[in-house]
């Protein structure tokens, strides 16, 4: 597999942030950090009128080509730009230690310090499960907690099972271009070991015009695969083709080309892909694609030796074939519908898809299918629609998708407990400004919600019913809810009441089609109508800043703890699975 070839350039509508520099800029980025023997690409931009001759590029004072052992590229202007680069594409350095990387160009030098570091001592684990909870955060977390344990006179009635390990730790995850990030490059974090940008997967983000074009950095699945042999299975129950499951695999600055994404799990064969996304599987002829080209990547993953479902009968009938190794699961042509609309309500798409997959069946049939290699595996999860139903400021919605999480987590904590060979990390891969407040009570006087919001002793504890064998309480319009309340939002009417024909949509484009007003549908008498502290083209939540909560179990789980930028996590799975040796 080639994942660093020079791809061709293509005319696009690039969102790549244009670089007015006026020094050379190195990429990788000053420190980053670099599993010895990875592959990455070594690029340098330098502006203005620089020839081959005068660009001079060394790491620990020896050319940049023969440390490396491989051969550089000079582009004068790139892509018909103003600047000038030079590509070491494909490199890696085997040796760990500090290396200082120096661009010098007539009077101007640009100077960056990588830590490239292997993975000392014995393999500690097997495999890895690597559980993302999108967007999941601590208010989240209490609330999934108080509905499928219960919580009476301040006590819980159990705890979850991502709150049950051992070793715990605080999430930072910045990017390369800002405070707040979303999922594409805070997953990149996770799986690559670099911090990116927004909109990015598996590159930085340089100044070039193609999306394909940017510099490449190895991701977890190709390291699993190439260096010890893995199977990796990439599971969530959004399209397959979104940022996180995308992370798993991808090399582009923008997270929307889908189509080039599938294309990317196909050069990449993890040998479980379940999730939604099926009309970029068709090729561009076929109803409902939403391919730009002839390519049908159904039929092309059924050649490679998969085995092709589409319903939860089926996956369930394929995991327990022993002789199924490889297996792609296309369940919905958009997002599998999140738990509460699947269980309870059968809103969203339930009744075209009446026989979708739950999260937890999904990793039983993964684990079934990936525990078939001899040599262990590396599994990615995501409960996606905790972010999805959180930007819709749904917050029903994402605790039940929260509870499901716990419940596919319990699973596999269930069967790693078996042996002792399996690391198992759930982490978020950013958060949301969300927050428990207290109750909004339907006995209280008044009209307006804010009077049956209470608050401290006025609050008291919400009665929802106990909960089901799955944690699922069977009713979420009780008289006393939890005041769940966001951060940040766009102008809406905020009802107080779980929506139950359907998931949230707070805000609608206004007479100008630009910018966004509150959807009238929910601005009912008693109902707050919410002046947006967003940009007034925002029609959504947004993410925050805020630190997220790791917990992890299993060998090489220790060093999990304290504070941690999210690229240590890729580090620390690195070391438990000794991909540096």
């Amino acid at each position: 597999m080639k994942i660093f070839s020079i791809p061709g350039l293509i005319a696009c509508g690039l969102m790549a942030t244009s670089i007015t520099a006026s020094a050379q800029v190195i990429y990788p980025l000053d420190r980053a950090e670099i599993l010895s023997g990875s592959r990455f690409d070594l690029k340098v931009e330098f502006p203005g009128t620089v020839t081959s001759d005068d660009a001079q590029v060394t790491i620990n004072g020896r050319p940049a080509a023969e440390l490396l052992g491989a051969s550089a590229v000079f582009l004068p202007n790139e892509e018909g730009q103003t600047h000038n680069a030079f590509w070491i594409k494909n490199a890696s350095i085997k040796r760990a230690g500090k290396y200082v990387i120096e661009a010098k160009a007539g009077d101007k030098t640009a100077k960056v310090t990588w830590d490239v570091f292997g993975t000392p001592g014995e393999r500690r684990a097997k495999n890895v499960i690597l559980f993302i909870g999108d967007g999941l955060s601590v208010a989240h977390r209490t609330a999934a907690r108080m509905l499928s344990k219960g919580i009476k006179e301040g006590h819980y009635g159990g705890e979850l099972a991502i709150d049950d390990m051992p070793h715990m730790a605080l999430i930072s995850t910045a990017g390369t271009d800002s405070i707040v990030t979303d999922s594409a490059n805070s997953m990149s974090a996770y799986t690559t070991g670099h911090k990116s940008c927004v909109n990015a997967l598996g590159v930085y983000c340089a100044n070039n015009k193609s999306t394909l074009g940017h510099p490449r950095v190895e991701t977890l699945t190709s390291l699993a695969k190439r260096k010890l042999g893995l199977a990796v299975g990439v599971v969530t129950n959004t399209e397959i083709e979104d940022a996180t499951p995308a992370g798993m695999v991808a090399n582009t600055r923008r997270r929307s080309d889908y189509g080039d994404i599938v294309a990317m799990f196909a050069e990449q064969k993890p040998d479980v892909i379940m999730g939604g996304g099926t009309p970029w599987f068709l090729p561009k002829s076929a109803n409902g694609s939403r391919r730009e080209d002839e390519v049908d990547y159904i039929e092309k993953f059924k050649n490679l030796g998969y085995t092709f479902v589409t319903q939860d009968t089926d996956m369930k009938a394929a995991g327990a074939d022993a002789s199924t190794r490889k297996i792609l699961g296309l369940f919905n042509n958009g997002n599998i519908d999140g738990a509460l609309d699947r269980r309870i309500l059968k809103k969203g798409t339930v009744t075209r898809y009446q026989d979708q997959p739950d999260l937890v069946d999904q990793v039983k049939v993964s684990l079934n299918v990936l525990s078939r290699n001899r040599e262990g595996f590396v599994l990615m999860v995501e409960s996606g629609r905790i972010d999805k139903y959180s930007h819709s400021l749904d917050w029903e919605r994402a605790v039940y998708d929260t509870i499901m999480l716990d419940n596919a987590v319990k699973v596999a904590k269930d069967w790693a407990a078996k042996r002792n060979d399996t690391l198992i990390v759930v982490v978020p891969d950013h958060t949301h400004p969300v927050s428990i407040i207290g109750t909004v009570d339907d006995s209280r006087s008044g009209d307006r919600l804010r009077d049956k919001l209470g608050t401290y002793a006025d609050a008291g504890f919400p009665n929802y019913p106990a909960p089901d064998a799955d944690g699922y309480p069977a009713k979420i319009d009780v008289s006393r809810r939890l005041a769940f309340t966001f951060g940040a939002f766009p102008d809406h009417c905020m009802t107080g009441k779980p929506f139950l024909s359907g998931e949230f949509k707070p805000s609608v484009p206004g007479p100008d089609g630009k910018t966004q007003i509150a959807n009238e549908e929910y601005c009912a008498p008693g109902s707050a109508r919410m002046q947006g502290n967003l940009p007034i083209t925002a029609n959504s939540g947004v993410h925050s800043a805020d630190d997220g909560i790791l917990t992890a179990s299993g060998p090489g789980s220790e060093p999990f703890h304290g504070h941690l930028e999210n690229t240590k996590v890729f580090r620390i799975i690195a070391q438990a699975l000794g991909l540096g040796k």
